[in-house]
């Protein structure tokens, strides 16, 4: 993997492009799921993602997605001009946390302590300069051995996310705290409560870490996940420009997310409240909202 650094720190963007289209559908669909269509603007969401870890001079990125999608998404990359991407096929499904601990391993063999930036590949993420800021301080809180997300302000009380229990300012570094609590997807009378407190954040799903804290922390909390995934990797075989994990032992990992394998456990977990102006497609939201204008186009409003 070629190094590019930010200061003195490899910073490698992990996008996790998984998913099976069923929340856009019948636009999207397990063959040809949202992050691969242009839903914000003339790129696709994926494009898009990658290419925010490009202009900030990051490593190369690792994608690692379902097998299925390897060829649509190589000529993506290709055509943004991302040709030197480490491109990792799921044999399964197995949610966040196995996904990100095989990426996690494939940098770990020459850059253990690299910062990694784990991120959907369906995120959008209108305030540039907003989050280069958040990732300045997130990357100096994941070099002290924090886990950070971002938690997105809410602007109404949506009862369709998880959300972020903001905690005591963390020393070290300005805007970054400790996570008091995680939140599941609320009722209306929840979610209204959490909008006039303040201190709650929508869970945005992105995470900076250590490769070599997160491994640890995989250890700790969710030690199958790490079993198996390490099993997989090590009988991984290299196929064109692709990286096949072992089915067979992939199959055995839990199928859970980051959140529930440490986040909610860790002990390290910090959140940097950051306006990104950016959402997530699906899950109740307007397509509407997020597509790109054109003075001719019709949209028409409702619920996905």
């Amino acid at each position: 993997m070629a190094s590019c650094r930010a200061g003195s720190k490899l910073i490698v963007p992990v996008v996790l492009s998984g998913g099976t289209g069923s929340r856009l559908w019948p636009m999207s669909r397990a063959s040809f799921p949202k992050q691969l269509w242009s839903l914000v603007s003339e790129r696709s969401m994926l494009q898009e993602t990658v290419l925010r870890g490009q202009a900030a001079g990051f490593a190369p990125p690792v994608i690692v997605c379902n097998e299925e999608h390897r060829f649509l998404i190589a000529e993506q990359l290709r055509e943004v001009l991302v040709e030197d991407a480490s491109i990792m096929l799921e044999p399964v499904g197995r949610n966040s946390a196995p996904a990100i601990t095989a990426a996690a391993l494939l940098v770990t063999q020459t850059h253990p302590d690299a910062v990694l930036w784990m991120m959907a590949a369906d995120a959008d993420i209108k305030k540039s300069e907003a989050l280069t800021q958040a990732m300045t301080k997130a990357v100096q809180a994941a070099e002290a051995g924090r886990v950070v997300t971002f938690g997105m302000a809410p602007t109404r009380p949506e009862t369709g996310y998880g959300y972020i229990e903001k905690g005591a300012p963390l020393p070290g570094v300005d805007g970054v705290f400790a996570i008091k609590s995680f939140r599941e997807k609320p009722a209306q009378a929840v979610a209204e409560e959490f909008l006039k407190d303040g201190n709650y954040f929508w869970n945005s799903g992105m995470f900076v870490f250590r490769a070599d804290v997160l491994l640890d922390e995989m250890r700790c909390y969710a030690p199958q996940v790490v079993e198996s995934v390490t099993a997989a990797f090590e009988k991984r075989k290299t196929d064109l420009d692709f990286i096949r994990l072992d089915k067979a032992a992939f199959a055995q990992a839990p199928d859970i997310s980051i959140d529930y394998a440490i986040a909610e456990k860790t002990q390290v977990s910090a959140v940097i409240p950051a306006d990104l102006a950016g959402r997530m497609l699906g899950a109740g939201m307007r397509y509407g909202t997020s597509a790109p204008k054109h003075q001719t186009a019709t949209y028409c409003w409702g619920m996905f």
